[in-house]
């Protein structure tokens, strides 16, 4: 679904702190300071790992999965541009 990787480089492009991510999602520090230094893949509960990734397609945050379309191919983030959804 989504790999610590990907969820630092989403924070990078949005310029945004840990604490503000842990406040959009709904979720504990601990709990996104832990998927941050999870290694690949991030392993949580679904309902952790959907408010997750709902806050960050909030934010404006694409998700390119492993497969998905993509220029250079594997996984990675995206600023969706204003007006995409």
């Amino acid at each position: 679904m989504i790999t610590s990787a990907q969820l630092r480089a989403a924070r990078a492009l949005l310029g945004m702190d840990q604490r503000t991510l842990a406040d959009l999602s709904g979720l504990s520090l601990p709990t996104i300071q832990r998927m941050e230094g999870s290694g690949g893949q991030i392993r949580g509960n679904v309902d952790s790992l959907v408010k997750l990734v709902g806050a960050l397609d909030t934010a404006g945050i694409e998700l390119i999965g492993e497969g998905m379309v993509s220029p250079a191919g594997g996984r990675g983030v995206r600023l969706r541009g204003s007006g995409e959804r």
